[in-house]
């Protein structure tokens, strides 16, 4: 039985924080999940299992009204699902009762260094380092909200200049913290060694590059990427730090297809 089991939507690179730090912890994390539409069918608990369309019918007392990113879709939760997971959202993780539920992919992520903590220190080696893992990881949230206002406006076609200039002086804020903090050129975030601080900035940005799949709608709305092509000559510690993350023998299963399937969107 797994050590952890994750619900989501998939891909998702902040699901891939838990399977990254997986990796390092020798934790077994089981992953169930579709993409976002197919969700729509599935039935959301710790059990999380395809619907056929009988089901669907017997169990319309589980139908719920989707919110963010699955907006007013009509979507099959368990109580159990809400006992554990109070927001209704996902990421959904659970332990192997299937009754704990771990919500938020930071504090997910989080809970596999916990569980694998004897194998690897994810968490830093002390006290002090811990905590300044954790101050990267806070001031992740704060960009990974406007990020996720901003790639969802994008994909359901609502971005206007509010929401895009929210979302650049986000990217700026954050990506000028990481550049101060990985000067003098520094291997890692924090320490000498690869943390939660790193695998969060790598899935984070990871999560971001899917503006270059909506280029063509910023372009009509007289919008530039915030990911221009010149954005590596602004923040060249960052980017070069992420270019090794990525290719990271942890990193690369998960992160270097996606990465650059949205690379390639970008140069055409």
């Amino acid at each position: 039985m797994a050590q952890l089991r994750i619900f989501s939507y998939l891909p998702n690179p902040r699901v891939w924080k838990a399977t990254i730090a997986a990796r390092f912890c020798g934790v077994d994390v089981e992953i169930r999940g579709a993409s976002g539409k197919e969700l729509r069918d599935w039935l959301w608990d710790y059990d999380a299992r395809p619907l056929a369309q009988s089901e669907r019918e017997s169990l319309s007392s589980l139908a719920r009204t989707g919110r963010v990113g699955l907006t007013g879709a009509q979507l099959f939760k368990t109580d159990a699902f809400l006992q554990a997971q109070p927001f209704g959202n996902v990421p959904a993780a659970f332990g192997p009762d299937g009754k704990t539920g771990i919500f938020e992919s930071n504090s997910i992520m989080r809970a596999v260094a916990r569980l694998g903590e004897a194998t690897f220190p994810l968490y830093g080696r002390d006290a002090y380092e811990a905590s300044r893992t954790d101050s990267f990881l806070d001031v992740s949230l704060v960009f990974a909200r406007d990020s996720q206002i901003y790639l969802l406006a994008l994909s359901d076609g609502t971005v206007d200049a509010a929401i895009h200039a929210r979302a650049r002086q986000a990217f700026a804020l954050y990506a000028s913290g990481l550049e101060q903090a990985l000067s003098p050129r520094r291997d890692t975030l924090v320490g000498n060694g690869i943390t939660l601080a790193d695998i969060c900035f790598a899935a984070e940005l990871a999560l971001f590059m899917n503006e270059h799949a909506w280029a063509d709608q910023l372009s009509a709305r007289g919008l530039d990427k915030i990911l221009h092509a010149g954005i590596q000559n602004e923040y060249p510690l960052v980017f070069a730090h992420f270019d090794r993350l990525i290719d990271h023998e942890h990193f690369r299963l998960d992160l270097k297809p996606y990465v650059e399937k949205l690379l390639s969107k970008a140069a055409a």
